[in-house]
């Protein structure tokens, strides 16, 4: 019996909050604070928003079967509504003039530990 359209959307909004948590812990491990998940605005949504410092990492996270399906899923108009978001979130903190912004992806593939890409796009 095949699952149903519901099912396998839960199994993938399952699977998106586990490898979520995976590439928040990658990121804590390597010296950032993890201020933000799931941050949804009406121009798009960003998986994770990291800081190191007065850096300001916008992280994209995909689970795919190998790194590079992961990294070209997030194409150009994906990459846009990132960055409207992060403009969105940046205009709302106090010490923005301060901060620096870098787009990241992390990926993540079955049996390995997430793979991060600072400056993809």
């Amino acid at each position: 019996m095949m699952p149903s359209a519901k099912e396998t959307r839960q199994k993938a909004q399952i699977r998106g909050r586990r490898s979520e948590w995976l590439a928040a812990l990658s990121l804590r491990i390597k010296g950032y604070r993890v201020i933000e998940r799931g941050f949804k605005t009406g121009l798009g949504e960003i998986d994770i928003i990291a800081r190191k410092q007065n850096l300001i990492a916008i992280v994209e996270v995909k689970a795919r079967k190998n790194i590079s399906l992961a990294l070209n899923a997030v194409g150009r108009e994906s990459q846009n509504r990132i960055a409207n978001a992060a403009d969105i979130w940046l205009s709302r903190q106090k010490d923005f003039h301060k901060l620096s912004i870098r787009f990241d992806i992390i990926a993540i593939v079955p049996g390995k530990w997430p793979k991060h890409f600072p400056g993809a796009f």
